[in-house]
């Protein structure tokens, strides 16, 4: 059948299952749009391609499918980039479509030309520049096939407008044949039986999991090993939501903000079973001080992270649910009575804590309430800095894919497209946005696509009137020489909601705090809470950089 390019183009994201894709028209990609009028995909059309970008994320974090997110060329493209590499670092599915000019300008420094595959090519699984029609349904078939398999991450399309013009027929693929792409998904039989025996003969192990827990669906199978060879389980801030933080054998975060006990059972266990997870520098601190004493099995799909940063002693390669079922048949109980002792005199010495008694509003409050008042049916999004951290601190997260945030890159405003993404995918979920007063500015202009569209995402804005990591970090290691982060001219948030067409509310006094939350969940549209925080709290515990993470400052019980 003859088709245009861009009529290809649509008829292989539905075969692909798309239902949304996140973005903004413009003059290279308007015979896209005029295909997509008669479309079954609905466009969400926000109001920067930058929260497109994190929409298309935070809708692909929250389900488990590919986001797609769509922009014209030159500066709609570059806009995207932000979006692309905070995938990118969190290994996230997506695949970024973008406008470009005609073929034959290409290289011409035409109007709106960027060499965006260039631009993006440290940030990107792939990239693909369409050159001709009938290459676009074989196309979009391999880029949603790398964009969701090995390590998960962005894929770019490059379309020139003359190939959207352009009538062929449409060849559409039955399968992907990529010779020099092949995911091990098996990991290797005899390096398993040698982790087995060296979980099985340990004494103090801590197994450490990170984001890959939740891409590879594995959430199951790792309570299943945790539980059946009676493993502490520590997480990273990706893997938050991996294991479930009531358990027992849970020891909340690890790294720089991490929790005590878990920074502690880290440095003194004997074995460190990591799986799904990258040893990044916010977790292991100073390298030579990281888990100095243990036996370090890695298990993780993707080979060029093995001993990159930590030296392993028992690799894996291999998708980490695959791995953890072959291990669990070849682990046994150990009851461990002296080392779980010493864990749990860590948690009674050193709990997670603050200061609640005076009248000020905490933000540790804030989050507490939410995550009482949500009742476990809530997908937290955050931004960046002070926010982030109370949130993965005070929130407990019982589920894989109920937080979602900005770990590798570290995004400012991230956080609320990314809810915008999660609500459209997941509608029955109260979707919360952990905001600072900063951070929210960012992309606050997405306030009109929530509003247009209704959707129901819920703004929690920690407002301290700060930058406030960067002031805490001036306040501990610049001797209180604030520079530049007083955030003096915010707006009122509550006007600023309600100049949009949402709901805002205002709580000053800790009494407030939890009114305000019920009010706004019973909402059936988009709604800013601004509350009023006490402007000097801190972050702790907290590792100063550069430092072994049993090294911890601030004010520990």
């Amino acid at each position: 059948m003859i088709k245009t390019g861009s009529q290809i183009l649509l008829d292989a994201l539905i075969r692909e299952g798309v239902e949304y894709v996140f973005g903004i028209p413009g003059g290279a990609n308007l015979p896209l749009f005029d295909a997509l009028y008669e479309s079954s995909i609905k466009f969400i059309l926000t109001r920067h391609e930058q929260g497109a970008g994190h929409a298309a994320d935070g809708y692909a974090r929250a389900t488990g499918k590919v986001g797609v997110c769509l922009a014209t060329s030159g500066p709609g493209a570059t806009n995207l980039t932000t979006a692309i590499a905070t995938a990118y670092m969190d290994s996230i599915p997506m695949v970024a479509i973008t406008g470009q000019v005609k073929t034959f300008l290409i290289g011409n420094d035409a109007f709106q030309e960027a060499d965006i595959i260039g631009i993006t090519r440290p940030i990107t699984k792939h990239s693909y520049l369409v050159k001709d029609a009938k290459d676009l349904a074989r196309i979009v078939k391999e880029a949603f096939y790398i964009a969701r398999t090995g390590r998960q991450g962005p894929v770019l399309i490059d379309l020139p407008v003359d190939v959207t013009l352009e009538k062929c027929e449409e060849l559409i693929p039955t399968e992907v044949d990529l010779p020099g792409y092949k995911p091990r998904y098996e990991g290797n039989v005899r390096q398993i039986m040698i982790a087995a025996e060296a979980i099985n003969s340990s004494k103090q192990p801590v197994v450490y999991t990170g984001g890959g827990i939740i891409s590879s669906e594995s959430s199951k199978e790792l309570l299943a090993f945790a539980e059946k060879g009676n493993f502490p389980v520590t997480t990273t801030l990706m893997g938050l939501g991996g294991f479930p933080e009531d358990h027992k054998l849970s020891l909340g975060m690890l790294g720089m903000h991490g929790t005590v006990y878990a920074n502690f059972a880290v440095t003194e266990c004997d074995l460190l079973i990591a799986i799904g997870a990258r040893f990044d520098d916010r977790v292991t601190g100073k390298i030579d001080e990281f888990a100095p004493h243990a036996k370090i099995i890695h298990i993780d799909i993707d080979p060029a992270s093995i001993s990159k940063t930590i030296k392993v002693d028992v690799p894996v390669v291999g998708d980490a649910k695959n791995s953890l079922q072959e291990l669990n048949k070849h682990i046994h109980f150990v009851e461990r009575k002296e080392w779980f002792d010493k864990i749990k005199d860590w948690k009674g010495k050193n709990p997670l804590s603050y200061d609640n008694s005076g009248s000020v509003i905490k933000p540790q409050y804030v989050i507490e309430q939410i995550c009482d008042a949500a009742k476990g049916n809530a997908i937290i999004t955050t931004e960046v800095g002070q926010n982030q951290m109370w949130a993965a601190q005070y929130f407990t997260y019982t589920k894989p894919r109920t937080f979602l945030s900005s770990g590798g890159l570290g995004t400012m405003g991230y956080g609320f497209p990314a809810a915008i993404g999660a609500q459209l995918g997941c509608p029955d979920k109260i979707v919360v946005d952990i905001a600072g007063d900063g951070s929210i500015q960012m992309n606050i202009q997405e306030l009109s696509t929530v509003v247009r569209l209704n959707i129901p995402v819920k703004i929690a804005v920690l407002n301290n009137g700060y930058l406030g990591m960067v002031r805490q970090w001036q306040e501990l290691f610049y001797n209180k020489r604030y520079s530049n982060v007083c955030l003096n001219g915010n707006p009122d948030f509550v006007k600023l909601a309600e100049a949009y067409g949402a709901k805002g509310f205002l709580a000053e006094k800790k009494e407030e705090v939890r009114p305000i939350i019920e009010k706004a969940f019973s909402i059936k549209g988009p709604v800013i809470m601004d509350f009023k925080v006490d402007p000097n709290e801190n972050v702790f515990p907290m590792v100063p950089a550069g430092q072994a993470i049993n090294r911890m400052i601030g004010t520990i019980a």
